[in-house]
């Protein structure tokens, strides 16, 4: 079958007008799906629904301007806040949380540092010169050396004199071993009192040691009292050295 010019005009324009209402149809389908708005259509500003003071929710006004019963500004209340399809992403703060920490707002910039501060600050001791004073056995403290906290000391000082039985017993038998003139038993001897615990190992004490300051500062804590039954490693004092001081700055 032959068609005319007529006829071939006519079937090209159908089928022109066909493709023209399938593409309006597409481009209208997957407008809807994507959730786009309408072109041209402005956002509207939300309209709260009352204005409060969050340190007393339970009042509602409608003036902005409203000042609460405790005399605080009001803040407005909407009902989509950041909730729901259409709310926007961000960071919200609860009102009356700003309120009580004082929180403001303010835009982050980048900006240089002034050569120069006025910041408050406040001296520390120095958190790495510290000495743990402690008993090395168990024993009792026989005597104090009116030491109290704050007092500032030197390196050496004591801080009380401890009675130590176990040391007592084995320091008897370093002086019977001596007394034997074999050099071999007083080496071991010796070293038995080393390992115990007894300052250079040397006898003559009859159990008694003094406990003392390995540095020189200020006494922050202090344990030690006359009578006190005291364990293996038992703490008696602090002490913090004066050597250096820390500065800590509060730089806004």
């Amino acid at each position: 079958m032959t068609l005319t010019s007529l006829q071939r005009s006519q079937l090209a324009a159908t089928f022109a007008a066909v493709a023209l209402v399938a593409g309006a149809g597409g481009y209208y389908l997957a407008g809807t799906r994507n959730g786009a708005p309408a072109a041209g259509t402005p956002d509207t500003p939300r309209k709260p629904l009352y204005y409060y003071d969050p340190m007393v929710p339970q009042e509602h006004y409608d003036n902005p301007d409203s000042l609460s019963s405790m005399g605080m500004k009001t803040v407005p209340k909407y009902a989509d806040t950041n909730s729901g399809p259409t709310a926007k992403p961000g960071v919200t703060v609860d009102p009356s949380a700003m309120q009580s920490l004082g929180i403001r707002l303010a835009t982050a910039t980048t900006g240089t540092l002034a050569g120069t501060l006025d910041v408050t600050g406040a001296i520390d001791f120095n958190q790495r010169d510290i000495a743990i004073v402690q008993a090395r056995a168990a024993g009792f403290i026989q005597r104090v050396y009116g030491r109290a906290p704050g007092d500032i000391i030197r390196a050496g000082a004591p801080i009380a004199d401890v009675l130590v039985p176990e040391w007592g017993g084995a320091e008897g038998e370093y002086e019977a071993v001596r007394k034997t003139g074999d050099p071999s038993l007083i080496a071991a001897a010796r070293q038995r009192l080393r390992l115990i615990g007894i300052p250079g190992g040397v006898a003559g004490g009859r159990g008694m040691t003094t406990i003392r300051s390995p540095i020189g500062g200020v006494i922050q804590t202090l344990d030690a009292r006359a009578g006190v039954t005291l364990a293996p490693g038992q703490t008696l004092a602090q002490v913090n050295g004066l050597g250096t001081v820390w500065l800590n700055a509060a730089v806004p």
